[in-house]
């Protein structure tokens, strides 16, 4: 349903101001992150959702809980691109920058095209805040923003100036300056407003002055906009109807929709869902939100440490859960061993990696993809796991049901590798029909599975399924299912412990063998135009290559694209569409991983092109380093 937008009442009407249509915009907001930018960032993305845009969103914070103020290092920023039509990324540049301070606009400015618009909140632009970044003089006064169309605001006054009536000090007051920034900016692109306003009335109901104060920013922002001379136009971007398939739908980050599939995964198997976690950036916010669903099953851990978390989850998956751990780069490595032995055990482990700059602590709030290696070989020994990757925000939902697709079948720990942009990153999801969903029903060993010689009936713990290779899931405290479980080698069939050279040799190669036999998609090219390059990306690297592509395409040029999700098992087909073309190029934010992997299996020249600098490609980048790959 679209909701059409609507102003609060102006305290006067003037002459209508120009409307002028667009097809797309992206619009970055920034300041402190104390100002509020994530917040208003995610309103107007919600209400944009509500309207019927496509959108695509970059959130970019420091790892700081509160860095300094009115510093470089400080500076939050919240991007958001929405259109007409369909879109795939966030955004090259920023058409408008709304900058609350000098360290806002100083570290965005360099992004800004010629001819950009500026909001600068000119209260904060004092001679002290100007030098703390660097400025020998102002840029509001000495020419260098000549390139932009500059709206100098007094965000600040005027805010302070609307909560005169408040019981409020003038610092109480001036938070509430993102809430007209916001007021202003969802005029100035006919943004719904009802949603904003019953978002404040929920989030501070038990305090009813600041509730009033958010809201009275918040409309005065709007009536700025509406009564000022300053902004003479504003803009229209029509609902996106056509870029949607039919069926509900709702904004959703990647995070959330990673919960979500955990959860409808846990219904599908008709298992309780277990969650052993340690907080950590990026991946918190799945623990948060997975302890709102007790209804469903759901039980969440919040455990000491990393170790603690996953071996609780092991524990909760050999006492028959669907056992779930999230993490980002630094705790995968110390779950290593405890990975090694749900390998070891042959029991369904989700391990879900948010992955984030590195290495050591790195870079908390940047993204990354650099931890493929670690989820294909991190551990000692020969100790394979299926790997799979989300290649949208959106999209996390269904890799979540694939990975717990792979555990449940083959009875083994899966890594699921998401990332920064796609965890804190957002778009429209179409809620899928429970009908659609798939069926991941699982059946719990129930008696013996083995005769022996003299007749007598037994259960063997490894006694496979001939076709997957699975053990049987034997629920602990069922009468006749007694085994042992362990980290020491096991015997084939029996699980009794064995150091025997060739049973060790056979088991390992078997547990290869499982995860080699894993039945996984082809993969699916896309190619209109018999090229001879391909680019073939995986993980959140979907969005900008596919946007890089389109516009190669439109320019004439003939490029084929493929995306992985299944990264170990590769897609059967795989070496055969590698193959097919000249020149294949995988870019990656990292140093190559993919690249590595595809030149040592296939023995094909994979080219590279990679950066970490913890920010996503760029799609013109990408399009300028794929046609001089075409035309190499």
């Amino acid at each position: 349903m679209l909701v059409q937008p609507t102003a609060p009442a102006a305290p006067e009407r003037r002459p209508a101001k120009a409307v002028r249509r667009l097809d797309q915009v992206v619009i970055r907001f920034a300041g402190d992150s104390g100002d509020g930018m994530q917040l208003t960032g995610d309103r107007f993305t919600s209400e944009t959702a509500s309207f019927g845009n496509d959108l695509s969103t970059l959130p970019n914070f420091p790892a700081e809980i509160r860095a300094p103020a009115g510093t470089l290092p400080g500076v939050s920023s919240f991007q958001l691109h929405f259109a007409d039509h369909d879109i795939l990324t966030p955004g090259d540049a920023p058409d408008v920058l709304v900058a609350m301070n000098p360290a806002a606009l100083k570290a965005n400015i360099a992004d800004l095209p010629r001819g950009a618009e500026i909001i600068v909140n000119t209260d904060e632009f004092t001679r002290r805040a100007v030098q703390k970044v660097g400025y020998d003089t102002s840029p509001l006064e000495d020419g260098s923003l000549d390139a932009f169309h500059v709206h100098p605001v007094p965000l600040t006054t005027l805010t302070a100036e609307a909560l005169a009536g408040f019981d409020l000090t003038r610092k109480e007051a001036e938070r509430s300056k993102n809430m007209f920034a916001l007021g202003l900016l969802s005029w100035m692109y006919h943004r719904p407003t009802e949603g904003t306003e019953r978002f404040l009335r929920e989030k501070f109901a038990r305090k009813p002055e600041v509730m009033k104060a958010n809201l009275v920013a918040f409309r005065a922002g709007w009536n700025f906009g509406e009564t000022t001379e300053d902004f003479a136009v504003s803009y229209e971007i029509a609902p996106a109807a056509a870029a949607f398939p039919p069926g509900r739908y709702r904004n959703i980050s990647g995070n959330l929709a990673l919960a979500y599939g955990l959860v409808a995964a846990s219904r599908q198997a008709k298992l309780p869902l277990f969650l052993g976690s340690y907080p950590i950036t990026p991946a918190s916010d799945i623990l948060h939100e997975l302890s709102k669903h007790k209804n469903f099953g759901v039980r969440t851990f919040q455990a000491e440490d990393e170790i603690a978390g996953i071996g609780a989850a092991l524990g909760a998956s050999f006492g028959g859960s669907l056992g779930v751990t999230t993490t980002s780069g630094p705790g995968v490595a110390l779950k290593a061993e405890t990975v090694g032995l749900a390998v070891s055990l042959e029991l369904p482990l989700l391990v879900v990696d948010i992955q984030r700059g590195g290495p050591s602590t790195g870079l908390p709030t940047k993204t990354e993809q650099a931890d493929l290696l670690q989820a294909m070989f991190g551990r000692n020994g020969e100790a394979p796991l299926p790997v799979i990757a989300p290649r949208t925000p959106a999209d996390c939902f269904d890799a979540a049901l694939e990975a717990a697709r792979i555990a449940l079948a083959y009875r083994t720990p899966v890594m699921l590798l998401s990332d920064g942009y796609l965890a804190n990153g957002s778009e429209p999801w179409r809620i899928p029909e429970t009908d659609e969903l798939p069926d991941l029903s699982v059946e719990f060993a129930s008696g013996p599975n083995h005769t022996l010689e003299d007749g007598t009936e037994v259960f063997w713990p490894y006694k496979r399924d001939p076709q997957t290779l699975a053990r049987p899931w034997a629920v602990p405290g069922t009468p006749g299912l007694e085994h042992r479980i362990g980290g020491i080698e096991k015997q084939d069939g029996t699980g009794n412990i064995s150091y025997d050279p060739a049973n060790h040799e056979f088991m390992v190669r078997t547990r290869q063998a499982k995860i080699d036999g894993i039945d996984v998609p082809d993969l699916e090219v896309e190619d209109p135009d018999g090229a001879r390059t391909l680019v073939l990306g995986w993980g959140s690297t979907y969005g900008p290559v596919t946007a890089a592509v389109r516009r190669l395409r439109a320019a004439g040029e003939a490029i084929a694209q493929a995306h992985l999700r299944h990264l170990n098992p590769f897609p059967r087909n795989l070496a055969t569409v590698l193959a097919g073309y000249d020149r294949v190029v995988v870019p990656e934010m990292n140093l190559g991983q993919l690249a590595l992997l595809l030149r040592a299996r296939y023995l094909v020249d994979a080219r590279s092109y990679t950066q970490v600098n913890g920010m996503p490609f760029k799609a013109e980048q990408l399009a300028a380093a794929l046609k001089e790959a075409i035309h190499d």
